[in-house]
């Protein structure tokens, strides 16, 4: 194998998602003739404790608790923030005006008007590489159905619905934190929070809605406080869109589901498509599964296909195991890397920061749609 191309990076944003790509970047020797091998060399939070985490990671040289210190490295190439959805577009602008490189959280700000802003820079600094956080589709699972659905083997579409819900909001008890604070989350609420991995797939499909019905729950208004008093949780829990997509001449239903609050779930994402040919349908629920419906001579068949370990990058995984998020984050931080050193190719993707603005008018469309009960155009 030729010799891989060492990037640096740097994490600002030390809790639960800066450690899962740390991870991965640990594990990167488990990936088969990748041409970039990332090296982390630095980190940030504003939590000493949340940083200290860091100190087990032997590549690391430089540790600090303002952001604009590691920015200032000219020794990291690429920096990966997850942070407060209202800090995004501070953090991105500062990112892009130091020459950074930038895998970037979703919503890529904290609503429409941040986003505009945030791709504006990027598109004024021609040399920036850019992308937003979406793991979920390289599930091999995902991968196999986005592959039947473009290669057209489900015919003209008939209906198609994607999914991402869990339940950890169920405890009206839980104590309130920034997700739950429109302040701090967003007026969009779950959909900032969860939307993106529901409309990564979908746009890269080419489905654009051309309009939003939504209905959108605030189930649960006051949560305890720091000191245990009830302050309020004004942000939606649930969002459900009915979108309309048109396709050449023809017009199929999209059903977009976001949800903190759906009994039963403890973090799924799931995808279902249906056409005159055929259906396919993956849920996170059940990784090693994928569901292909077959039409043969008027019978109607549902099948189900073991999927093993292999994903958009070949791994020393063995090809009958399953896989998980960890891996999954592995093969977005992958393709990331692949695109930023125009080795990706035909293969799948990262959201780009022009799908990331999409996302936040489609949620947009959504609000204005639960306020007037209509549909709304994006």
């Amino acid at each position: 194998m030729a010799a891989q191309q060492r990037v640096n990076v740097g994490i600002i944003g030390g809790g639960l998602m800066g450690k899962e790509i740390a991870g991965a970047i640990v594990r990167w020797p488990t990936l088969l003739d990748h041409t970039v091998r990332p090296v982390l060399t630095a980190a940030c939070d504003v939590n000493p404790e949340a940083l200290a985490w860091f100190d087990r990671i032997e590549t690391i040289t430089t540790t600090v608790t303002d952001y604009r210190d590691l920015l200032a490295d000219d020794t990291v190439d690429v920096v990966y923030i997850a942070v407060r959805h209202d800090l995004h577009e501070r953090l991105y602008l500062d990112a892009v005006a130091a020459g950074k490189d930038l895998l970037a959280e979703k919503p890529f700000g904290i609503d429409g008007a941040a986003a505009e802003r945030i791709v504006a820079a990027v598109q004024a600094r021609p040399d920036a590489f850019v992308r937003c956080s979406s793991e979920i589709p390289f599930f091999p699972g995902a991968q196999a159905a986005i592959r039947l659905i473009r290669d057209g083997k489900l015919g003209d579409l008939i209906e198609a619905s994607n999914a991402f819900c869990h339940s950890s909001d169920l405890d009206r008890n839980k104590p309130i934190n920034w997700k739950r604070q429109r302040h701090f989350c967003g007026a969009a609420g779950v959909m900032n929070d969860l939307g993106m991995h529901v409309l990564h797939v979908p746009l890269r499909l080419g489905w654009m809605p051309a309009s939003v019905f939504a209905v959108l729950q605030d189930l649960v208004p006051e949560r305890p406080g720091p000191d245990g008093a009830m302050v309020p949780c004004d942000t939606y829990e649930n969002a459900t869109l009915l979108c309309a997509v048109r396709k050449a001449d023809r017009t199929f239903p999209l059903t977009l589901a976001t949800k903190r609050i759906d009994p039963g779930q403890k973090n799924t994402w799931s995808l279902r498509v249906t056409g005159m040919d055929g259906g396919v349908e993956f849920s996170t629920r059940h990784p090693k599964t994928l569901r292909v419906l077959k039409v043969d001579q008027g019978e109607q068949t549902w099948q189900e296909v073991e999927m093993g370990s292999q994903s958009v990058f070949p791994t020393v995984t063995g090809g009958i195991f399953e896989t998980g998020i960890s891996d999954a984050l592995l093969q977005m931080l992958a393709a990331f890397l692949a695109e930023r050193a125009g080795e990706l190719g035909d293969r799948f993707g990262c959201v780009t920061p022009q799908e990331a603005l999409v996302s936040h008018r489609v949620w947009a469309a959504a609000l204005r749609s639960a306020q007037t009960g209509t549909a709304v155009a994006p």
